[in-house]
């Protein structure tokens, strides 16, 4: 039998993440390698800082620049990430853009954008990673789902949307490559302290309103999914499947 700090142990182990230049992506990036695993950052934006940090804790490190809006060129995305360290075991998909407007408003290209990044190439490059780790006999993904996977929101439509699509997708995914031994599960955040959510604590009446229903008090950092991805990314969660993990300070129970 493991131990408990085994069981939570990523040593020798290789996590792909997207988005990973700052927010929760660099947290978690972080947090996997503070677990002993070495890191792919995917992404847009570079990720010196985050490398930075991940070395500094005697991982390595390397990043695959990718526009993810650009879902065509996920094979080849996916292949650099396999070829930099010969594997992934742990995929976590991150990176994800918001559209705020009304319903009756939002234009038909920004809902596309949200759609292709949030969903279409999540899809993509879990479907290559995941071929992948089938054939190397299994793996760990993670996708960055919301608590507003499971219910409605207010002028994010698009978002909602991808969110929900997504959810769905880590259940069909848990379901279908579980004989795989591939474990799919997600991580619902609540509001957290993000670029994505910038415009909206600016609006000081929504904040409090929103604080309101946070049992916690407060919204969530970074820092508050570290735990949660090393769970799951780890052999500690080796029969949770097709899981949806809130990490919301009590928001969906009021």
């Amino acid at each position: 039998m493991e131990t408990v700090p085994s069981l939570f142990s990523l040593e020798g182990k290789v996590a792909a993440v997207t988005g990973v230049s700052r927010g929760l992506g660099q947290a978690m990036a972080v947090a996997l390698a503070q677990a002993g695993a070495d890191v792919v950052g995917i992404g847009f934006h570079g990720m010196d800082q985050t490398k930075g940090q991940v070395e500094a804790l005697g991982r390595r490190a390397v990043s695959v620049q990718a526009d993810l809006s650009q879902s065509g060129r996920m094979p080849d995305v996916a292949a650099r990430a396999i070829a930099a360290f010969g594997r992934v075991d742990v995929l976590v998909n991150n990176a994800g853009i918001i559209r705020l407007d009304p319903a009756e408003e939002i234009k038909e290209a920004d809902f596309d954008a949200v759609m292709a990044v949030n969903l279409r190439a999540l899809f993509l490059l879990t479907r290559e990673i995941g071929r992948q780790m089938i054939a190397r006999g299994g793996g760990k993904i993670i996708n960055i789902c919301s608590v507003q996977s499971i219910k409605g929101g207010f002028d994010d439509a698009a978002y909602v949307a991808s969110k929900h699509a997504v959810a769905g997708l880590t259940k069909a995914l848990a379901n279908e490559w579980g004989r795989y031994h591939i474990c799919v599960n997600g991580i619902a955040p609540g509001f957290m302290v993000t670029d994505n959510t910038a415009k909206l604590r600016t609006q000081k009446e929504k904040v409090a309103a929103i604080n309101a229903q946070i049992p916690l008090g407060r919204w969530g950092q970074p820092a508050d999914l570290m735990g949660p991805v090393i769970f799951l990314a780890s052999a500690a969660s080796d029969y949770v499947n097709g899981h949806l993990l809130v990490a919301d300070g009590g928001y969906l129970n009021c």
